[in-house]
């Protein structure tokens, strides 16, 4: 049966997501295929694509109806950082918890934990699930710049903010994130000309973001 998909999973892997999808839509009805396996690539694939009500039909059959582990804990990950993304905070808390009942405890599943925690503004319980995350895994870029952030916010020690988000920017010098938070640490320590710098890199890389519009105009009226 993973023949019949092997053409779409190669595409997948090739971070040909449109393409992919479109060779998944594409098989008949009559196929013989899994469709839990089918449901899996489905809902990763749009996903990818950021089509996310039509991930969360997919994603949603392979937690409540799969039967390995891996692609279940995977996929109830997935769907986490998809109602994180769009503001459904509950929904997102509550597979994240389930992936801590689970064992499931990466780095990625805390910093995800304290991103829904940040955005329900309880920062102590944000900042406790960063930490969690560094101590599993030092090198996390998400979870060190997620810490350097929230501290840069709060005005908590601003050379320990500023120290996270530069390690978090040496791990991916082209995120726009990381670039907006080292801009950001620099604005609250009154260095606007390093601030400059670094916000304006991540504007030119996400011209419409609208939290970096904000940074840069905080650090023009400092």
């Amino acid at each position: 049966m993973a023949d019949i998909l092997q053409n779409g999973i190669s595409l997948y892997h090739k971070g040909d997501y449109s393409e992919a999808l479109a060779f998944f839509l594409s098989l008949p009805d009559d196929s013989e295929v899994d469709n839990m396996n089918l449901a899996y690539y489905l809902g990763l694939c749009y996903a990818k694509l950021e089509r996310y009500d039509d991930a969360l039909l997919y994603l949603e059959q392979v937690v409540t109806g799969g039967s390995e582990l891996d692609r279940v804990l995977q996929c109830r990950y997935v769907l986490a950082v998809i109602y994180a993304n769009s503001g459904r905070k509950k929904l997102a808390e509550f597979e994240l918890n389930k992936l801590l009942e689970s064992n499931y405890r990466p780095a990625s599943v805390y910093s995800s934990l304290a991103y829904v925690a940040w955005q329900q503004n309880d920062v102590e319980r944000s900042l406790d699930f960063y930490k969690k995350a560094i101590e599993i895994e030092p090198e996390n870029s998400t979870a060190l710049n997620g810490m350097g952030y929230v501290l840069a916010c709060e005005n908590r020690d601003l050379t320990k903010a500023l120290s996270y988000c530069k390690k978090a920017l040496s791990k991916n010098p082209k995120s726009a994130a990381c670039l907006d938070s080292v801009g950001w640490v620099y604005v609250k320590l009154g260095l606007t000309d390093d601030a400059f710098k670094y916000l304006n890199q991540a504007k030119e890389l996400l011209p419409q973001n609208e939290e970096i519009a904000e940074h840069l105009r905080v650090a023009q009226e400092n």
